[in-house]
């Protein structure tokens, strides 16, 4: 049982005692001020505290005095300085400043507006300097022109600054500013200040107040210390010893009774008290009661925690085989007497329980990161990596992942043993296992092959025992275990009915072998990996697909043809195909068509529509058509499409196609260009410098309702022709006029040739992962000389054709293409027979020298000739067929003012 004494060891007196004692020394018959005589007294406790008391208030009163008169000077000399700060800058940089100090008397305009601003603040003076420090005013009109008293320098530096001097006015608080010119340039000076004898006032008439308070304050502190002194004594006399010895007795029960120890460690670490719990918990002997806590055969940790008396909350320490949770709180905090006092609370079975709930929530929070965290793209390899990356080493120290081939290439997998490397992961490099990329066989007594047999996870929790991982490869598994690992989890990767692979979990750096509750986590990562690289293979197939059919519909290789050298880059979206096309055309006479386009949209619908405008083009371009009027032809096919698509219920319109046309002429060097709804295209001059040229823009294919419009230019031989379509200018970050801005620079610092400019642009326009396709195709021009076309004026007379054929043949011979003339002859001879006779003025023939031998027959007429089976008994009707026979390819054309009827064969 413990007993606490009084101070002096005796018990306290009884409630009667005392009041017998009183009676006999006739304390009954004293007068009302009896009560407060034992406090005024100071022998009693209830006196002592009195005493105390009234120092204490005194000295807090005194204290309160002094603080708010230094404060009171302290604030004043701060307001003092903001107040002269704030006073100079605003004279500093009021209107005409600058003005005033660059007049002839600067004192006559300053004088008076500073004598207002300082009455106006309530400052004691407003004083403008020159950089010299020579005053312009002054309150006292007797200082002008002498120099000012302070420093200056901080202020001819550009800097504002205040400080406390000794003035010709008296001590005084005083601010310097600059002022200046808008170029930085300090032209003057202006100072503010306030006396200290107006600084300190404010506090000097205070104080009175302030010492009143404090009488105040004083009397009712001595009312209240008296009335409570009072009270106290009256209450100590008022309980006996046996109520104060019954009241510790109970409190010695609560304190054995509770269930949590309880130590009260005295100031110089002797062990004052200790319960039952806490001699239980920590193990006490009978006699540690009085010694030092250092000598009662703790653990160092907790026997120095109870000796330092700080301050502790749930600090955990190991007391044999327990976990003690010890909050600890000095007893001197509020005045108590020196010491501390500690509780424990036994926690080895929360601890556990508290560490099996974190293993749970870590394993929650690991499976809540891969839902999140793996298959962020749809790439197989870099699905893979994210699984790897992602229990390293939160669940296992390394982890590999193996996929069949099929998988990697999004084709469905075959059954077998033999799988490549696709991903691993680990808390180092130099771990010997299979590195990425190669292809494994694993021999069937392997846990790897067992797994993939039989569908099922495999658990090897000892290594050093698993002979079929070791038959593997003895080499490099004795290496593996050199290095330590120790443990092994294989999962497969099953999505549905399919096995992709597999995943191998290894331990070295964690000592705890994988148990039955790893495997089941194992089990949860590797089939949500599966969901997300199955998805990966899907979309690596269809992407495939795709790529292969949009790449069948592009040029696989660009026609020979002398108009134009040409270069291209076609670049497909990460995300998925889409319908950028382009095309080279050879048409007659030289010319060559450019053609590049691009369906709104990704996959394979895209590219399907993309190949059917390409057709088309084809088809509508060996029709000699202008562009303009091939566009409207094109406008017309995707409208029906979406005609079609709409009345078989087709949820993707390829409203939006969009295309840019260009036929360009070697011999004139024109060039016809028409667009729908596309970008226009950039002209790089011979000289380096680029445009882009203003192509009417039509609506994109598919809308109608609007006619197309052309544009011709003249190129000069050497320029260069940019068709691109809109991922190349066009993104997500930027708008497309950014872009061209962009693409003008890239094309501005190419190189000379089509490829170099390709390159160029290419590498300084392509981002990382591009989420549109991109064409790109550059056409620099070449012209035909003068000595690669003749031609000539035709009057509508029969008797002209023989002057034609002359006229052939003294151009073929110099041309050195003698074998040609017999056959141009004849074919001359009917194209200008059937112009004169079927067509009308005025006529031309053109004859050009490039790959091949062209003749072109010009008349006003827009009737087409027809080539056709003569009958025996037709005079006429043979004359086309035999041209058709002699040359290799033959047509027409129309123009605006007639047609042109060609004929093309090869050169001997």
């Amino acid at each position: 049982m413990v007993r606490l004494l009084g101070r002096s060891g005796t018990r306290s007196p009884r409630p009667g005692e005392e009041r017998a004692r009183r009676a006999r020394r006739g304390g009954a018959a004293r007068g009302p001020d009896a009560g407060l005589r034992p406090v005024l007294s100071g022998r009693s406790v209830a006196g002592q505290v009195f005493v105390l008391h009234v120092v204490i208030v005194l000295l807090l009163v005194a204290a309160a005095v002094v603080a708010l008169v230094l404060q009171g000077r302290i604030d004043s000399t701060q307001e003092a300085r903001n107040r002269s700060l704030a006073v100079a800058e605003t004279f500093a940089n009021s209107p005409g400043m600058l003005a005033a100090l660059d007049s002839p008397d600067p004192t006559a305009v300053l004088q008076p507006r500073a004598e207002a601003a300082r009455e106006a603040a309530k400052v004691d003076f407003i004083v403008v300097l020159n950089t010299d420090g020579i005053r312009y005013t002054h309150p006292k009109p007797d200082r002008i022109g002498k120099r000012f008293v302070g420093t200056i320098e901080p202020a001819l530096e550009g800097r504002s600054f205040t400080e406390e001097i000794e003035g010709t006015i008296g001590p005084l608080v005083q601010a310097v500013v600059p002022v200046e010119t808008p170029d930085g340039t300090v032209v003057g000076l202006v100072s503010s200040g306030i006396t200290t004898a107006h600084v300190g006032g404010a506090a000097n008439r205070q104080l009175p107040l302030v010492l009143g308070a404090a009488g105040a304050a004083l009397a009712l502190a001595l009312g209240g210390t008296a009335l409570v002194s009072k009270r106290l004594l009256r209450q100590t006399h008022g309980l006996g010893p046996h109520e104060m010895t019954r009241m510790y007795e109970h409190h010695d029960a609560v304190l054995h009774a509770v269930r949590e120890g309880v130590i009260i460690v005295g100031g110089g670490g002797s062990l004052l008290l200790a319960n039952d719990e806490a001699q239980r918990l920590l193990d006490l002997p009978d006699d540690a009661e009085g010694r030092h806590v250092r000598d009662l055969g703790l653990d160092p940790d907790t026997a120095a925690l109870l000796d330092s008396g700080r301050v502790a909350t749930d600090e955990v320490h190991l007391v044999g085989d327990r976990l003690l949770a010890i909050n600890q709180r000095p007893t001197d905090l509020r005045g108590g007497p020196p010491g501390s006092v500690a509780t424990l609370r036994d926690s080895t079975e929360l601890r556990a329980l508290s560490g099996r709930a974190e293993v749970a929530r870590e394993r929650l929070d690991m499976l809540y990161a891969a839902g999140v965290g793996i298959g962020t793209s749809l790439d197989v390899t870099r699905t893979a990596e994210e699984l790897a990356q992602l229990v390293v080493p939160r669940f296992a120290d390394y982890v590999t992942v193996d996929l069949f081939d099929a998988v990697l290439g999004g084709d469905v997998p075959d059954p077998g043993t033999e799988l490549r490397r696709a991903a691993y992961s680990g808390v180092r490099r130099d771990l010997p296992l299979y590195p990425v990329g190669e292809r494994i066989a694993f021999i069937p007594a392997s846990p790897q092959a067992r797994s993939l047999l039989s569908g099922q996870a495999v658990v090897e929790p000892d290594l050093r025992t698993a002979t079929g991982w070791q038959a593997q490869n003895p080499e490099r598994t004795a290496q593996v275990m050199e290095h330590g690992v120790h443990s092994l989890i294989t999962a497969p990767l099953r999505a549905g009915s399919l096995i992709l692979g597999l995943v191998n979990f290894w331990r070295a750096e964690k000592p705890e072998p994988f148990d039955a509750e790893d495997l089941e986590l194992a089990e949860e990562l590797v089939a949500r990996a599966a969901v997300s690289i199955d998805n990966a293979r899907r979309y690596t197939r269809e992407h495939t697909m795709a790529v292969t059919l949009q790449r069948s519909l592009l040029p696989r290789s660009l026609p020979e043809q002398n108009a134009v050298e040409i270069a291209y880059r076609y670049l497909p979206a990460q995300s998925g195909v889409g319908g950028d096309w382009f095309d080279v055309l050879p048409l007659s006479g030289t010319r060559v068509a450019l053609v590049v386009g691009d369906v709104v949209g990704h996959g394979l619908h895209a590219a399907a529509t993309m190949g059917r405008l390409r057709t088309a083009v084809h088809n509508f371009s060996a029709l000699d058509l202008a562009p303009d009027e091939l566009l409207s032809l094109l406008d017309d096919m995707v409208a029906r499409i979406d005609q079609h698509e709409a009345a078989e219920g087709g949820s993707a319109p390829v409203t939006g196609a969009t295309c840019l046309y260009a036929v360009y002429d070697p011999a004139s060097r024109q060039c016809t260009l028409a667009r729908a709804g596309h970008p226009p295209p950039a002209l790089v001059r011979p000289d380096g410098s680029v445009e882009f040229l203003q192509v009417p823009a039509g609506p994109p294919l598919g809308l109608g309702g609007l006619p197309f419009e052309t544009a011709e230019v003249e190129l000069a031989e050497g320029s260069r022709l940019v068709m691109y379509t809109d991922g190349l200018v066009e993104d997500r970050t930027r708008d497309i006029d950014e872009g061209l801005e962009l693409l003008r620079t890239a094309l501005e610092q190419a190189g000379p040739s089509p490829e170099d400019t390709c390159r160029a642009v290419v590498d300084a326009r392509l981002p990382a992962r591009p989420s549109d396709d991109i064409a790109l195709i550059v056409a620099r021009t070449r012209a035909l000389g003068p000595g690669q076309v003749a031609h000539w004026e035709v009057p509508s007379d029969p008797a002209a054709v023989a002057e034609v054929r002359a006229s052939v043949t003294r151009q073929l011979t110099a041309w050195g293409l003698d074998e040609a003339t017999f056959t141009t002859e004849l074919i001359l001879s009917e194209l200008v027979t059937n112009a004169i006779r079927y067509g009308g003025p005025p006529i031309r023939v053109r004859v050009l020298r490039d790959r091949t031998l062209i003749c072109e027959v010009f008349d006003g007429s827009s009737t087409a000739p027809h080539l056709r089976y003569a009958a025996m008994t037709d005079e006429g009707g043979r004359g086309l067929f035999l041209v058709a026979q002699l040359a290799e390819r033959w047509g027409t054309r129309y123009l605006p003012g007639g047609k042109v009827i060609w004929a093309e064969q090869s050169l001997p």
